[in-house]
């Protein structure tokens, strides 16, 4: 087995145990998360049956290396890499809006724009704009947490009038966001590549925010690519997109978009392994470095030895 579809460990100390689309998040002592990227893969709000070999890691440390490239700007909840599917970090009490920033009319933000709307989450936009145009400059269009189905789009005055979070936090909620982008739009830059949107989470601790979850990988942001961005735009031709579209693109080709009596196509082992080869491309676009493959000889003894040798460093 080279992909890890869903893990059952059982940790000296584990508290609780929780499964995700993609994660498998343990607590040990109510004090650390251990947070396995499983190989699963998730499209329309749907798992997708078969495992995408070394996704997981991919993600993994694509969020390690950014992680630790931002750390000068917000302190974030990492205490240890033991594994490439593994990072164990501090819990945290996540604020209950994600952070999306916007640099380009693009995704969610060019519908709703193409729909007629000229203000999201309480921000104006100007007219005259087509999709995938630079905005005049980064916007922020935070999202909260619906109890269920998607989240939903939610202005700065609604936060603080419902009391979601405090104006003291959401002020450096948005400086840090501010900052993050920036830095995310420079290493991307470096890379040929654009920066289009992200989001971030952030969790609080002792008093003190921190930086929490993933951050600039391709299931989280969307990149362009800087050479030929403009010439595209001026044709009106759609930009070449560096995330997880692609799979979506083959499933709505397949007749897929997760609603009711829809079958996911079949994922052949060549479909698996053309996947797998686009986010291992995705990895090397976006850190300028060469992938190295996991052992994936028993990749679950692996991921379990490596976390526990962890878990016993931190006792």
């Amino acid at each position: 087995m080279k992909a890890i579809k869903e893990t059952n460990f059982n940790f000296p100390g584990q508290t609780k145990f929780y499964k995700g689309k993609v994660r498998d998040v343990y607590t040990i002592k109510d004090k650390y998360l251990v947070m396995v990227v499983s190989d699963r893969i998730s499209a329309f709000d749907v798992v997708l049956p078969e495992p995408i070999p070394y996704k997981g890691q991919v993600l993994n440390q694509i969020a390690a290396k950014f992680l630790n490239e931002t750390k000068d700007i917000v302190p974030n909840w990492v205490i240890a890499v033991p594994d490439e599917n593994v990072t164990i970090g501090r819990i945290c009490e996540p604020f209950k809006v994600e952070m999306v920033i916007r640099g380009y009319l693009a995704g969610h933000l060019a519908r709703e724009y193409a729909a007629g709307k000229r203000e999201l989450c309480g921000v104006k936009l100007p007219e005259g704009l087509k999709e995938n145009d630079k905005l005049p400059e980064p916007i922020i269009t935070p999202t909260t947490k619906a109890a269920v189905g998607h989240d939903e789009d939610i202005s700065r005055e609604e936060i603080l009038k419902k009391g979601i979070v405090s104006e003291t936090d959401y002020t450096k909620l948005e400086e840090y966001t501010r900052k993050l982008y920036q830095r995310g739009t420079e290493i991307a830059s470096e890379q040929g590549l654009i920066l289009v949107d992200t989001k971030y989470e952030f969790g609080k601790a002792d008093g003190v925010i921190y930086l929490i979850d993933e951050i600039h990988t391709p299931d989280s942001s969307r990149y362009f690519y800087k050479e030929g961005y403009d010439e595209l735009q001026k044709k009106g031709e759609p930009q070449k997109q560096l995330s997880k579209e692609f799979v979506r693109r083959w499933l709505i080709e397949n007749g897929f978009q997760g609603k009711d009596g829809q079958q996911v196509p079949e994922m052949n082992e060549e479909r698996v392994e053309s996947i797998s080869e686009r986010y291992i491309e995705l990895y090397e676009k976006i850190t300028g470095e060469k992938f190295l493959k996991a052992n994936t000889s028993d990749v679950y003894k692996r991921v379990e030895s490596n976390i526990n040798a962890a878990l016993k460093m931190l006792q």
